[in-house]
């Protein structure tokens, strides 16, 4: 049987290494959700002045030939 103290100190260890790893994802998500939000915002303002432009008028076409 392993002493208890050691085996105490190999679990901390194993917890430590795991919260890190998970810190660091935490932190990589945060800013890529950072990003899209800001890329969603430039989307939106890209929409909003789109929809306030006069609407392009229909350019007449004649058919293709074969109509």
């Amino acid at each position: 049987m392993e002493d208890p103290l050691i085996e105490l100190q190999t679990r901390i260890a194993f917890q430590e290494d795991a919260l890190y790893e998970l810190t660091k994802t935490v932190m990589s998500q945060q800013l890529e959700i950072a990003e899209l939000k800001k890329d969603r915002d430039e989307l939106k303002s890209q929409l909003r002045s789109l929809s306030l432009q006069e609407p392009v008028e229909a350019i007449d076409e004649q058919p293709p030939p074969h109509y």
